[in-house]
């Protein structure tokens, strides 16, 4: 663990990782607000942080500079931090990996954060992502999961993945346990592609309850719940006012109840590729 640093070593009960990244993997920043949301509401504690320097182009993943209490500038560099979160009850304690996708060396990168999960004897990944897709706003949000291999299918009653394509660090990350015989399932959250704004609650709430469904966790999402109320508010709101936007909500909803969606029995690695290709063929697609 060459480029870790460790604040203290936890004593945690057979923890299972849960990971998100910023970026690519992280439409409507629905997967980083789940995971933090997750992390605040468990009191997660952080134990180790990977060294920025090593994986980031800071001109692509730019450092901020913040004011502090007394006026100060500060320079906050792109972070990479495991959280450990110890439960009141259950067999298994929780490691959080969060932190911006990096741009560089994501083989070491993936090698990095595989060694610290596996000193910490972690049994389970499972990596959260969020995508834009061909879904109305209106309709529950989907989340769909996948496993690495069969036996963690069976388990969780996920399909396995068949994906073959583009993939960004969840995938690099998921493929790197797998290697290590660590077993591992993604969730990923179906975002309208017409609905920009973030953070997206709506989304990061249903893939907090899917998570909570696979892992029980102690969580009360009702101030999660209430962000989410507020927000559909104020996108049924704007929506209402572009007639065109209005009759194009209603032929997603029409393919959706038909359950006609292009979503219906798709893998989340074939959604994402979906995704890509629609954004592809917008003007000036290509991301």
């Amino acid at each position: 663990m060459e480029h870790t640093t460790f604040l203290h070593r936890p004593t945690l009960r057979r923890p299972f990782l849960i990971a998100a990244f910023e970026g690519w993997n992280d439409a409507g920043e629905a997967a980083s607000t789940a995971l933090g949301f997750v992390g605040a509401a468990l009191d997660a504690e952080t134990f180790a942080t990977i060294d920025a320097e090593e994986f980031y182009d800071f001109q692509q993943t730019r450092p901020t500079v913040r004011l502090d209490d007394e006026m100060r500038r500060r320079i906050e560099w792109p972070a990479v931090e495991f959280q450990a979160v110890r439960l009141p009850t259950g067999d298994h304690d929780l490691v959080l990996l969060r932190g911006h996708e990096p741009n560089l060396r994501w083989r070491a990168f993936a090698r990095e954060a595989l060694e610290v999960a596996t000193s910490m004897h972690v049994e389970m990944v499972v990596t959260l992502g969020a995508l834009l897709a061909d879904v109305p706003h209106t309709r529950p949000v989907q989340v769909v999961g996948s496993a690495g291999e069969p036996k963690l299918a069976d388990r969780f009653g996920l399909p396995l993945s068949r994906y073959e394509g583009p993939t960004g660090i969840l995938g690099v990350l998921s493929d790197a346990a797998s290697r290590d015989s660590v077993p591992a399932l993604s969730l990923w959250a179906a975002l309208p592609h017409y609905v920009q704004a973030a953070p997206n609650p709506r989304a990061a709430l249903a893939l907090v309850e899917k998570l909570g469904e696979l892992l029980p966790l102690p969580l009360d999402t009702s101030t999660l719940a209430d962000a989410t109320k507020a927000f559909d508010e104020t996108v049924g709101e704007l929506i209402a006012d572009d007639p065109d936007l209005v009759g194009y909500v209603e032929r997603l909803e029409a393919a959706h109840d038909q359950e006609t969606s292009p979503l219906t029995d798709v893998a989340p690695d074939q959604l994402v590729a979906e995704v890509e290709r629609y954004l592809r063929e917008q003007p000036g697609g290509g991301r």
